[in-house]
């Protein structure tokens, strides 16, 4: 699918897919983890992961060694500079920004996660046809409080696992939110939070924009899509 506007190098955006028929394109905590290595290993310029051969190299007694996979493998130049995410049951969000500029390494960085879990997730389960709904979405961050909205929203996006309702309304239990973020393992919110992990690595918090510091828990990030939100209406 052909985009009318180019990804412009040094430009912030908004990344996201949604399973076909809202199916869920994540069911185990392996293929969690297995999307989210890629995000580290397909973020290459120059080199092509083969995800089977990595996992199997640094499987030992069925155990995936994913802090090894991390400090062991090396990248080139990234396509992108990814600057937060998270994974939901039938979909997914990425924030990040275009670094190419001879082509678009937004593209083919979405090109390489999407196909390949596609792939994985279509032998793993003896299917066949499309996982994602036809091409990824996208959306440029050209403000202040649409990122800083933004920012929130996606790392408080897991909450509706717990809360389907929770954005129509005041969050009355802060410290069930707080303590659910802190158990889910499938975003960037806790690298922001300060928890030492081998994932961290997916994402760099240097380069988020000089006027923005992330908030380092719950109750900062609901602050945050509050203020922002109104800002935006």
């Amino acid at each position: 699918m052909r985009r009318d506007k180019p990804f412009v190098p040094g430009e912030i955006y908004h990344l996201y897919s949604r399973g076909v028929e809202k199916r869920k394109v994540f069911l185990t905590d392996f293929e969690h983890k297995r999307f989210q290595l890629s995000l580290f290993l397909a973020n290459d310029k120059h080199g092509k992961v083969h995800m089977p051969n990595t996992l199997k190299h640094y499987t030992s007694d069925n155990h995936i060694q994913w802090e090894a996979i991390y400090k062991d493998c090396k990248r080139n130049e990234p396509l992108v500079d990814i600057l937060a995410y998270t994974l939901m049951p039938n979909h997914f969000h990425l924030l990040v920004k275009e670094r190419q500029h001879e082509k678009s390494g937004v593209s083919e960085f979405m090109r390489k996660i999407m196909t390949g879990h596609a792939q994985y997730f279509n032998l793993a389960h003896e299917r066949k046809g499309s996982l994602f709904e036809s091409a990824f979405k996208s959306k440029h961050v050209d403000d202040e409080p649409y990122f800083r909205w933004l920012f929130s929203y996606i790392h408080l996006n897991p909450v509706k696992l717990i809360d389907p309702s929770w954005k129509n309304r005041t969050v009355n239990n802060i410290s069930k939110v707080q303590d659910f973020l802190n158990t889910y393992a499938y975003s960037s919110y806790l690298d922001y939070a300060g928890t030492e992990r081998p994932e961290e690595i997916i994402i760099d918090p240097t380069l988020l924009p000089e006027y923005f510091s992330p908030a380092p828990d719950a109750e900062g990030l609901l602050l945050e899509r509050s203020r922002n939100r109104d800002l935006l209406l």
